[in-house]
């Protein structure tokens, strides 16, 4: 597809500049095609997982769709071993919060780029959050700003956590997948959101100041894993099952 302009400029709050920011639309390949089987693919997902609502996966689905950074970072407290609590961890906030500021301009520019349709426009399949519906119709669909963010958040987690990062690197996977449980992501939006986030994450690391927030959020997290709270169990044991039963 021609390109229709250059990427926006990521905030100045973020870390990644025009020179040092990946392109998505020219790294990933194009969105699948009616009648391919990558859609044949996707259109399965769909379909199989709209039998989920009401359960307790979708409930955990429901959970991932809130981005707010309380909620975002309570997702991965059983993965991490401990509750990250947001108010007591306002340099890993920081963090995290310019990062989604660096890879805004890139999710806005693949999707404005590509402008798939979300699977739930033109039928009357439920979706977890009814009451974005309308908003998220009118929003590209290729590839998934949760799952960017989500996998990114993973990504940071297992590098500043390592002793945890095989349960931080499976509930970002598993982060993503709920956008498919939802019903407002195909699943190569999402497999396509954790490329571009790893590739948004790996060039962040050529930015000291992403490096350097990087180790006062690792010197943080240290100290509050000391004092923190154990996760609540029966959630662990939940996102533990989703891990199992991937929709992928």
């Amino acid at each position: 597809m021609a390109r229709t302009s250059a990427p926006a400029k990521a905030p100045d709050a973020g870390y990644l500049t025009p020179a040092t920011q990946p392109d998505a639309t020219q790294y990933l390949p194009p969105p699948p095609q009616a009648g391919s089987a990558r859609q044949a693919a996707d259109d399965h997902a769909f379909q199989s997982t709209r039998g989920l609502k009401g359960g307790a996966r979708w409930a955990l689905a429901t959970s991932d769709a809130d981005l707010s950074m309380e909620s975002l970072l309570r997702s991965y407290s059983c993965a991490a071993g401990f509750t990250l609590d947001a108010r007591k961890a306002p340099r890993l906030v920081a963090l995290i919060a310019r990062m989604d500021a660096s890879e805004r301009a890139t999710t806005r520019y693949a999707k404005s780029t590509w402008h798939r349709p979300r699977p739930f426009v033109g039928n009357d399949q439920p979706v977890c959050t009814e009451s974005d519906r309308a908003h998220l119709a009118t929003s590209g669909a290729y590839p998934s700003g949760h799952t960017i963010l989500g996998w990114s958040t993973a990504l940071v987690l297992a590098e500043l956590l390592p002793d945890r990062s095989t349960d931080i690197l499976q509930r970002g996977r598993v982060f993503g997948e709920s956008r498919i449980i939802c019903g407002v992501h195909w699943a190569s939006d999402v497999l396509e959101g954790y490329v571009t986030g790893s590739a948004d994450i790996a060039a962040m690391h050529g930015n000291p100041a992403f490096r350097a927030d990087l180790d006062a959020a690792r010197t943080e997290l240290e100290g509050l894993r000391q004092a923190a709270s154990r996760p609540n169990a029966q959630a662990c044991a939940i996102e533990h099952d989703a891990a199992a039963h991937s929709p992928l």
